[in-house]
């Protein structure tokens, strides 16, 4: 029954997701994938997902090998039906992502009924965090005709904001990794080249972001400058009376 090379097992019919594929914010911009979500579409997924839940689970003694084999089958069922952008729907916090409506198959393969209802608010849950992403995005983006000392301003901000905003997520061990990504993905989403936003990201944090640790306000603003100059050449402004409203805005979310 778990025998992984065995088709036709979902798993076997959808190709893994890729590190560029993670970072590559198309393929997860939610305004370039529709999501039609109505009592039909819950039924029928619902349906799917019962199907691979084990009559009998394997639990500790079996080292949750049915419970951890349901999930990676449900999680192929859901990338083949609605594409890459649902890969995220099992990014626990624990392992520093955005869901709570999930906690690994071992902690969330029960009856097929229970089991079905974790996937579906798990799904909707991160299809939400995604759309409020990329309205943060929005809402962040430097304008396009800003000169490289208010873009530079733009970027701060935004980097900061982000930062805060993943922190606020829920996100626990290996946080940054998620802060990372989604700086990534918001450099991306206002045209930059993908791998240059990467590496723009990876060098400001530098290492200095730890897994289980918030940081000091401070670093998350040095992170940001830090950004900010990388990419414009420019600091950003400081204690200008034209941005104290704006500045006020982000501080407070």
């Amino acid at each position: 029954m778990y025998n992984r090379d065995t088709l036709p097992f979902p798993e076997n019919r959808v190709p893994s997701v890729t590190y560029e594929g993670i970072r590559t914010w198309e393929e997860f911009d939610p305004a370039r994938h529709p999501f039609v979500w109505d009592e039909d579409e819950e039924a029928r997924l619902r349906s799917l997902v019962r199907e691979w839940v084990p009559p009998v689970l394997s639990g500790m003694a079996g080292w949750w090998q049915g419970e951890d084999w349901c999930e990676s089958q449900v999680d192929a069922v859901i990338r083949e039906r609605y594409g890459t952008w649902a890969w995220g729907w099992r990014w626990r916090h624990y392992d520093g992502g955005p869901i709570g409506s999930w906690a690994s198959g071992r902690g969330s393969v029960t009856t097929p009924e229970e089991t079905a209802e974790c996937v579906v608010s798990a799904l909707l849950e991160w299809r939400e965090w995604l759309e409020r992403t990329a309205r943060l995005f929005a809402d962040l983006a430097p304008p396009p005709d800003a000169s490289p000392e208010d873009r530079s301003w733009h970027l701060e901000r935004a980097c900061v904001r982000l930062v805060t905003y993943t922190l606020d997520s829920g996100a626990e061990g290996g946080w940054y990794g998620q802060a990372s990504i989604v700086l990534g993905w918001f450099l991306a989403s206002t045209g930059m080249d993908r791998v240059e936003a990467v590496r723009a990201v990876e060098v400001a944090i530098g290492g200095r972001f730890r897994s289980w640790v918030t940081p000091e306000r401070t670093l998350i603003d040095s992170v940001g400058e830090d950004l900010a100059v990388g990419l414009t050449g420019h600091a950003p402004y400081r204690g200008d009376r034209e941005r104290e409203a704006l500045e006020e805005l982000h501080d407070r979310y």
